[in-house]
């Protein structure tokens, strides 16, 4: 490269207008920044410059703007952002993809904490109700676990790789604020613990925790989770097969309620 190259390089800039919230409380606004540009950037490395001199283009000096990132290898599902009108990783966005202004915009489906930073607690909340977890704690060695097949295996797999971003809850037309649907994730984590050889101990009750208010019925099927998943699990397989494993419970239910009131009536 030559000098002149160099030059034209070094005195490029990339455009940011990050959307700015003090607290839930207070009204938001977009404060625009520029940063010298960086072949192969990311949008983090991008806030991290502007976190080291947060001023505007217009010159005012401003608080440092607030976000979440844990491992920069979208792994943590914590870097989670609009960005451009659409919610993906931040530390996998590459400016060079990306369209200026680079517009940066928290969740909207979370409540917000600051700037870019949302409350997931609802993700978590929806994994505990759905026993997102296999029960083997214990003071003792219990020893080896149960086999599984090389085909569930590589199912469980994909579906374990989840990062509990809440990319699928953002794209979710049927998930608000104000209302309590789970969305794919917990869904899909269910479908993952039910075919655990020892999570399958507790199927029934994952189950009967997705047919509750705010559960699997409240899926309108939009398929937009699965077109923004980082890491591409296929949510709608995995509402499906749930659905279909309601759908059994609520069978099995009606006849056996059926039967039990046969039996307490006694002979006819």
């Amino acid at each position: 490269m030559d000098t002149a190259q160099a030059s034209a390089v070094s005195s490029k800039t990339v455009t940011f207008r990050i959307w700015r919230q003090d607290d839930p409380n207070k009204p938001g606004h977009f404060d625009e920044f520029k940063v010298p540009y960086t072949k192969g950037a990311n949008v983090i490395s991008c806030l991290m410059e502007i976190q080291r001199n947060p001023v505007t283009v217009e010159g005012k000096k401003v608080a440092p703007v607030v976000w979440d990132a844990a491992c920069l290898e979208e792994v943590c599902g914590s870097c989670a952002m609009n960005i451009n009108g659409r919610v993906r990783m931040a530390c996998s966005a590459l400016v060079d993809k990306l369209q200026q202004p680079i517009t940066l915009e928290p969740m909207k489906k979370f409540p917000v904490v600051r700037d870019l930073t949302v409350d997931r607690d609802r993700m978590f909340e929806s994994l505990k109700r759905v026993k997102g977890w296999i029960p083997v704690d214990g003071t003792y060695n219990l020893g080896p676990g149960p086999r599984q097949s090389q085909k569930d295996q590589s199912v469980m797999y994909v579906l374990s790789t989840c990062i509990t971003c809440g990319s699928c809850l953002e794209a979710c037309p049927q998930v608000t604020q104000d209302n309590d649907f789970i969305g794919a994730a917990p869904i899909s984590q269910a479908r993952l613990f039910n075919m655990h050889p020892t999570g399958k101990l507790n199927a029934e009750e994952r189950t009967r925790a997705l047919m509750g208010p705010g559960g699997i019925q409240d899926c309108g099927k939009a398929q937009n989770c699965v077109k923004v998943c980082p890491k591409e699990i296929p949510l709608t397989t995995s509402i499906a097969v749930m659905n279909r494993e309601v759908s059994k419970l609520m069978i099995k239910d009606i006849f056996f309620k059926e039967e039990e009131q046969k039996a307490s009536s006694g002979p006819g």
